[in-house]
């Protein structure tokens, strides 16, 4: 035992190579920190097998807290050597070792007779052999096959869960909008330009479930810049041309208020009355027109403030992973049975839809409208400060606009990284007679406003900014974006900021700054330097970071899941979900001898944080 001051210590063991030196000198040393019971186990004349990382400390050969086994009889059978062993998660106070022990002593005393079965998948003696596979099995094959067979069981659950809501919802009995197209018609006669083909493949869905008695819960998906804002306006349309309200809910108030102007600038002229209600304006009882609005657009006011909806037929929601579950509810119960579309802008695998929105039909906008300016997206490593000037320079002087984007709000004592306040006055002398705003999620709600008004309307040139303008925001002149830090933001995230700039028709530059020092930062910014396609970048960050994270990162509900790294699987997917049905065909109550899969389903924690319920 060796001392490292008055509070360390370490044990030490060197082991002797005994075929003469495959170490090189034919001798490791192992360490062990604050570990003083290891003497006890570890002594001298002993043979040892040990795993663990090896390094040079000068010219010697060490590894610390290596994974050991002490070899004994040559006829007693070990559980950690020569067969594939179980790694766990670490358990404060329990080895890997007798961690191992203690469940393969387990699995050893479970009889078929113990196990209660969670679904109808298998049998009880196929289950046990399950459970030895995955932890102590015979060959890597056998491991996987457990796991799957797991995954499935765990799928079939949440599948189940998914139909059994779907079916309950389309149980209840709606009304039948849609059947007056007037308004529609006027509005696509006025458009400038046609609707693309998934836009109007959407409208046909939406048309279709709206003259339905059954209620509508769909969700229109597609990437930045789709067109998913002129869908909801052709939908809200057809709901107000049968004599109902529209509402629309946005989770911020820029947001809000974009879609506000975008829908007085084209629905104006065809009189629709249209109102906005964010916590601080409410253009609700101060309107310019007399009677009650048509379409109402807000953010979570909605929910709180009494706004007065005379009959409330149709709920959009924007961005709807943002909201939570009651507070969809609660705007859904302003009205009676009202049809609901719900809208996202961040791509989603496609093997991870059926999944996540597995109880919405899904509308997908898988095609752009013509007129968008071209994006060229580059990756500049510890990037000098004065190239970077100069390029903003020459665009602005070009009568571009620009994004200057970092990812904090101000100084950080524990985070390297330039902060957007700080950058603000930077920006002000670089650029000398040229505007720069600033605007983040700290300013009050009428400064965001002021400030954005200003950048939209040309006032200022640069706008430095922090994440609150990765959805929603709207300027067609806006060219540029300087992503400071790039390493910093989620792979997903970067393409909806990205998404802000070539919404015109001038070739758009999105810059990533970034230091270059992470492999795994790099291999994600090159992934979005190669592709402009939001579902192929959700499908290589899939790749990159596993379903477990991608979807934690949206729905915690769903990162509580034991075997996420399956949800990539598209055929076990597909499986569970023919399993759900079939049970649920063969009993749509789940009575007899379902009853218990229906108690699991009403006690789900997890299904309540999933996007579309309600």
């Amino acid at each position: 035992m060796k001392h490292l001051g008055s509070h360390h210590r370490y044990y030490e063991a060197v082991i002797i190579d005994g075929s003469g030196g495959v170490f090189g000198s034919g001798k490791i040393t192992c360490r062990w920190y604050n570990m003083p019971f290891v003497q006890k186990i570890v002594a001298s004349g002993q043979e040892v097998c040990v795993y663990g990382k090896v390094k040079d400390v000068k010219g010697r050969l060490i590894i610390d807290h290596p994974e050991f086994e002490v070899l004994r009889d040559v006829d007693e059978e070990s559980i950690h050597l020569e067969r594939i062993v179980p790694i766990y998660k670490n358990i404060s106070g329990i080895s890997q070792r007798r961690l191992r022990e203690i469940i393969h002593l387990l699995l050893c005393q479970i009889e078929p007779a113990t196990l209660e079965l969670s679904c109808v998948l298998n049998n009880v003696l196929t289950k046990v052999v399950a459970y030895r596979d995955v932890h102590f099995p015979e060959a890597i094959d056998s491991a996987k096959a457990a796991r799957r067979q797991f995954a499935l069981e765990e799928f079939f659950l949440l599948q189940l869960n998914v139909v059994w809501r779907r079916s309950r919802y389309r149980e209840q009995t709606g009304r039948e909008l849609g059947k007056r197209t007037a308004y529609l018609k006027q509005f696509y006669a006025s458009l400038p330009f046609d609707f693309t083909g998934a836009q109007k493949r959407s409208i046909k869905e939406i048309l279709v479930d709206l003259r339905s008695q059954r209620p509508m819960n769909r969700l229109l998906q597609g990437d930045v810049g789709s067109g998913k804002t002129f869908v909801a306006m052709a939908t809200m349309l057809l709901a107000i041309d049968s004599g109902c309200q529209a509402a629309l809910m946005a989770p911020t108030q820029i947001l809000a208020e974009q879609h506000y102007l975008t829908f007085k600038q084209w629905l104006d002229p065809l009189g629709i009355k249209i109102a906005l209600r964010t916590g601080n304006r409410n253009e609700v009882n101060h309107l310019e027109f007399q009677g009650e609005p048509q379409i109402i657009i807000g953010t979570h006011a909605l929910l709180y403030d009494p706004v007065s909806f005379r009959d409330l037929g149709l709920v959009v929601i924007d961005e709807q992973h943002k909201f939570g579950v009651a507070q969809r509810a609660s705007l859904i119960k302003q009205g009676i049975v009202p049809d609901v579309l719900v809208m996202t802008a961040t791509p989603i695998p496609r093997t991870l839809t059926m999944t996540i929105y597995g109880d919405l039909d899904v509308s997908l906008l898988d095609e752009k409208p013509p007129g968008r300016g071209k994006i060229i997206t580059a990756i500049r490593v510890a990037a000098k400060q004065t190239d970077v000037t100069k390029f903003v320079k020459d665009q602005l002087n070009q009568g571009r606009q620009a994004y200057l984007v970092y990812p904090l709000v101000e100084v950080s004592e524990t985070l390297k990284a330039e902060s957007a306040t700080e950058a603000y006055g930077k920006w002000q002398k670089r650029l000398g007679n040229q505007a720069v705003g600033l605007i983040h999620g700290k300013l009050r709600p009428e400064e965001k406003e002021m400030v954005m008004r200003r950048f939209r309307e040309g006032e200022i040139a640069a706008l430095v900014s922090t994440t609150v303008i990765e959805v929603g925001v709207d300027v067609p002149n806006a060219s540029v974006m300087i992503l400071h830090h790039a390493e910093r933001f989620g792979l997903a995230q970067l393409h909806q900021l990205r998404g802000r700039i070539g919404r015109g028709g001038h070739k758009g530059f999105c810059v990533l700054l970034t230091d270059g020092k992470n492999p795994e930062s790099m291999e994600k910014l090159k992934v979005l330097e190669q592709y402009s396609d939001g579902f192929e970048i959700a499908e290589a960050d899939l790749r990159l970071r596993g379903p477990g994270d991608v979807l934690g990162a949206m729905q915690s509900g769903l990162s509580d899941l034991r075997f996420a790294d399956f949800l990539a699987d598209t055929v076990l997917l597909r499986e569970a979900r023919t399993l759900a049905e079939q049970v649920l065909a063969e009993d749509p109550n789940l009575d007899g001898e379902h009853q218990r899969l229906r108690t699991m389903i009403d006690d789900s924690e997890n299904y309540s944080e999933r996007p579309g319920v309600a």
